[in-house]
């Protein structure tokens, strides 16, 4: 049964007291504590969880906000409620917070009041700053620099990459080259772990960290522009996720989905999630036989990429026809209607690539056409990202193509803070450094508790691109070759999440022998019921479980070194046997995949033991037994 409440509690005296600690904030299961306090008319707050020390008196506010300030009033609220999303990694979402918007003047006679919204969630704390319509106060607000910081105890090292499709570092808070991309994943010396993240960055500019160039282990803002708002005005979310563990952080990544509107979109039916596959030939009979194979290995969708309308970086180029790029078939032969209409008697849909050449210039005419072909969906590519124009310009693209029943994967350096929920729509984005670099497992095994906790991510799955597999290896200059094992591959199915899920990166069908162990990616879904993450260490190795009707999936992967794994299967309904089919890496396996495969009877109560190779994984179906 939903429950919503909210106290209400208005302290209107202005306080003047010299270093006044306001109202603290806690999270319903008290293990989360915010504490505000207002010096000198600066703000300062701390962060506390289970008792420990997070975030130490740290400066709150932006440019023109910093200082000069008395308190006007302050109101709590809490709410504790269920929302079903259109699809996610779990069917039901609880949304509960404690919550208190504090109102801040310059003066007695000021126009415009800053209220400090904060919500302490059981997962961590969220903030915002709001600017309230005034009749007599300013019509707009600029922001030019968010003076946030976060300070924290000496010895905290973070996860670092400073750019969305980058590879990470374990660093100390001294030294950084660069600015840090969200989220930024955190482990303390008192054995908490912390994300600062940021979510409904809609009509906003994007937001890094940087070391604060004074004060020692302290993290601060990077705006990328100033933003130029209409009041009433609030900016994105910062956000503070908390855990004693890593795969806390994954379990609770609902958070910044949570900090997002409801739906806006009031029929969701066409919102269909799927496996897609990449059509690299950009020619007809290409295009029917990657139907075909999509069909036999059960995908829903096929995507034709980049050519397909000319070359994309050319201005010249025009999306609203198809002429394939000469570089990438010279014969030009492509007749896209007639594969529109193959592939829905096969119930296989269509996605297209968009450069943002063409996406910038000819959006409002390509919407409504490919609406007219058929089409599923589009992938964005190499869109601007950061600036609040570009911000503002790709939410309102993807809005418009909701009223075009058109699906979306943004890719390259573009990464979600939640919109996904208003406009589900927005299936996946990239944002990642996934297997068009290649990465090694060490990199996979770090993706889940920093890339992963802001969203899906597009990590472009692929499977034969192995050495041993390749006959013309010299034609890929080993740049586009596996570093991890076939299984590996098999269980990122699971433990990424991406309810567009691209297979088979760089294959094409007739890579494929029909080898056994393809059951499972015939058989592994994109989005879920349930989801557990049961075991893990950041940089190390991870155990993902996830449901889908009475079926459980269950990916494992380990980082460049073999690792004996312990599987606990109490995730599974009491009293309820499966079957377990265990795919696993196996260099005396006949199957040239080296993948062997076994079938064990499990409950609740199981507990599976498991080696994988350097570089390898473990992926699982489990099925109840009548």
């Amino acid at each position: 049964m939903y429950r919503l409440f909210f106290l209400l509690i208005s302290l209107l005296a202005t306080i003047e007291t010299v270093g006044q600690t306001l109202p603290s904030l806690k999270s319903p299961d008290g293990n989360v504590e915010f504490r505000l306090a207002l010096t000198d008319g600066t703000i300062h707050y701390e962060v506390s969880y289970q008792q420990k020390e997070i975030i130490k008196a740290s400066v709150l506010g932006v440019e023109g906000w910093q200082d000069g300030l008395s308190l006007e009033s302050v109101r709590a609220a809490a709410k504790d409620d269920f929302w079903k999303p259109v699809y996610g990694e779990r069917n039901r979402i609880r949304d509960q917070y404690h919550a208190t918007f504090f109102t801040f003047v310059k003066d007695a006679k000021a126009h415009q009041s800053m209220q400090i919204e904060v919500r302490a969630y059981n997962e961590g704390i969220a903030f915002r700053y709001t600017f309230p319509k005034s009749s007599s106060g300013p019509k707009d607000i600029v922001i030019s620099k968010d003076l946030t910081e976060f300070v924290f105890p000496a010895g905290t090292k973070a996860w670092f990459t400073d750019h969305a499709q980058g590879s990470y570092q374990l660093l100390s808070l001294d030294k950084w080259p660069g600015e840090a991309e969200r989220p930024l994943t955190l482990q303390l010396q008192n054995g908490a772990y912390v994300a600062l993240a940021e979510a409904e960055v809609v009509d906003y500019c994007r937001t890094k960290f940087v070391l604060h160039p004074a004060k020692p282990n302290t993290i601060a803002c990077s705006m990328f522009d100033k933003v130029l708002s209409a009041v009433p005005s609030a900016t994105p979310w910062r956000v503070i996720m908390l855990a004693t563990k890593p795969t806390q952080l994954l379990q609770h990544s609902d958070l910044l989905l949570n900090l997002n509107p409801p739906c806006a979109i009031k029929h969701t039916e066409w919102i269909k999630p799927g496996k897609v596959m990449r059509e690299i030939s950009l020619s007809t009979s290409g295009a029917k036989k990657l139907v075909d194979f999509a069909e036999k290995r059960h995908l829903q969708y096929i995507h034709f990429d980049a050519g397909w309308y000319g070359a994309e970086e050319d201005t010249a180029s025009d999306a609203t026809h198809v002429n394939v790029d000469p570089l990438r078939n010279p014969v030009n032969d492509l007749n896209l209607q007639e594969i529109v209409r193959y592939a829905r008697k096969k119930n296989i849909g269509v996605f297209l690539y968009v450069n943002k050449k063409a996406l910038e210039r000819q959006l409002d005419v390509m919407l409504p056409l490919y609406e007219k072909w058929g089409i599923a969906g589009i992938k964005f590519g190499f869109v601007n990202v950061g600036s609040y124009h570009w911000t503002k310009w790709l939410h309102d693209a993807v809005k418009k193509c909701a009223q075009h029943h058109l699906m979306v994967d943004i890719h390259d350096e573009y990464r979600p803070t939640g919109f996904s929920r208003t406009y589900p729509n927005l299936l996946t984005q990239e944002g990642i450094r996934g297997n068009e670099e290649m990465p090694d497992a060490t990199h996979n095994t770090v993706l889940p508790f920093t890339r992963f906790l802001c969203g899906a991510a597009d990590y472009t799955i692929c499977y034969y691109h192995r050495p041993e597999l390749k006959k013309r290896l010299a034609e890929t200059q080993n740049k586009n070759i596996l570093k991890t094992t076939s299984v590996h591959q098999m269980a990122l199915s699971v433990v990424y999440y991406s309810p567009l899920q691209f297979m088979y990166w760089y294959d094409k069908p007739e890579d494929s022998q029909d080898e056994p162990e393809l059951a499972f990616f015939d058989h592994v879904p994109t989005v879920w019921d349930d989801t557990q993450v049961l075991d893990g260490e950041i940089g190390q190795y991870v155990t993902v479980a996830r449901k889908s009707n009475n079926e459980w999936f269950v990916g494992s992967i380990t980082n460049n070194d073999a690792r004996d794994l312990h599987i606990n299967c109490s995730f599974l309904d009491p009293g309820r046997k499966y079957e377990a089919t265990i795919y696993y890496d196996d260099p005396a396996s006949p199957v040239r995949t080296r993948v062997s495969i076994r079938k064990v009877t499990v409950d609740a109560s199981s507990v599976l033991d498991s080696h994988l190779l350097p570089s390898g994984g473990q992926a699982i179906w489990m099925k109840p037994i009548n």
